[in-house]
């Protein structure tokens, strides 16, 4: 229970002054019903305050230092960030001369925009780029599908040794993924039941990817927040299992959804050790096992190109899904007060 003694003597000020604008007396029941509704809004004020109290912040020496500090951090934090990738972007479309005699200038020597076309359609970088995409995409599919329903089941479900499975799944993370390298390649080239090898085939990169520990750990731990309160009444009326995690518990989960979505894509995308080991055909490897192979045979200009137009779908997720990173996920009107 808040109590006057929870405000400053700025604050009981405000309150008084209220009252006596009103024409209102602290006895008055009207009174006190105001007087909450100004501590309410006092509290609401204190709760919102940040590094710098407002009397601090309308000094004008802490104010305007306040302003060029975060000036100074938004640059660096551009030149860091998106510094290699605009050198990229510009040294994609700038002749191998410029590139090696002045790095940082602005185009000396005018732009080349062939450099693109011919790393795209002489290079072949178009027939990497859709094997890339076909990584990825089987990829995220495979692991949205095992860590969801895995993150539904010791979640949601809580099966007798759900403790001791998840227990198993974390001990997973602290195995270094260099000493299943050879287990999993043995697996892939003689596949139990099946009888064939995957060698050569994307579904060398898109089962492995599936058994993700991360992923399942990350999902499981947002269901555990999710309200049981919305569980339980969906149960009442008469959703079962499959219901439940389709109509309930993914349309709640979109930011970690999201989330996930992002890493899986991205970790496929730049992947190159297991990819390199699994797809040995040059007609089937991504960008990321191809681009290396390329380096020697191709100009500066045009191998910058390809690196360039490599990095355009990360970018692209990025964008889309920054909403995801940068809002909360609101789950506090789902359940009715």
């Amino acid at each position: 229970m808040t109590t006057s003694t929870d405000f400053t003597p700025e604050v009981m000020n405000v309150m008084t002054d209220e009252l006596e604008d009103s024409g209102l007396t602290p006895q008055d029941p009207r009174g006190r019903r105001r007087r909450r509704k100004t501590r309410a809004k006092a509290s609401a004020d204190t709760s919102d305050r940040g590094i710098l109290s407002p009397s601090d912040w309308h000094r004008p020496g802490i104010r305007w230092g306040t302003r060029i500090t975060h000036v100074v951090l938004l640059l660096v934090l551009i030149v860091v960030g998106l510094g290699p990738l605009l050198w990229l972007a510009k040294s994609a479309i700038t002749p191998t001369q410029d590139t090696l005699r002045t790095p940082m200038a602005l185009f000396p020597n005018g732009v080349d925009w062939a450099n693109l076309s011919t790393a795209w359609s002489t290079v072949h970088i178009d027939v990497q780029f859709m094997n890339t995409i076909w990584v990825a995409l089987g990829s995220w599919i495979m692991q949205i599908v095992v860590a969801t329903t895995a993150g539904y089941a010791l979640s949601v479900l809580r099966p007798k040794y759900g403790k001791v499975i998840y227990g198993l799944v974390l001990g997973t993370l602290f195995v270094p993924s260099v000493v299943l390298l050879v287990p999993l390649y043995l697996t892939i080239l003689n596949p139990p039941l099946l009888g064939t090898s995957l060698i050569n085939t994307f579904w060398a990169v898109w089962l492995p990817a599936g058994a993700s520990a991360f992923n399942v750990v990350l999902i499981k731990r947002f269901f555990d927040n999710l309200p049981r309160e919305v569980f339980e009444a969906a149960r009442t009326d008469g959703a079962g299992p499959f219901r439940l995690f389709w109509s309930i518990v993914l349309p709640m989960s979109k930011p970690i959804l999201g989330v996930v979505s992002v890493f899986a894509i991205i970790a496929a995308w730049k992947d190159y050790l297991w990819p390199l080991l699994v797809l040995r055909d040059p007609a089937i490897q991504p960008l990321s096992v191809r681009l290396p192979t390329l380096q020697a045979a191709i100009q500066l200009d045009v191998y910058l190109a390809a690196l360039a137009i490599s990095t355009l779908i990360p970018i692209v997720l990025f964008l889309i899904f920054q909403g995801l990173f940068l809002r909360s996920a609101g789950l506090g009107g789902a359940v009715k007060g």
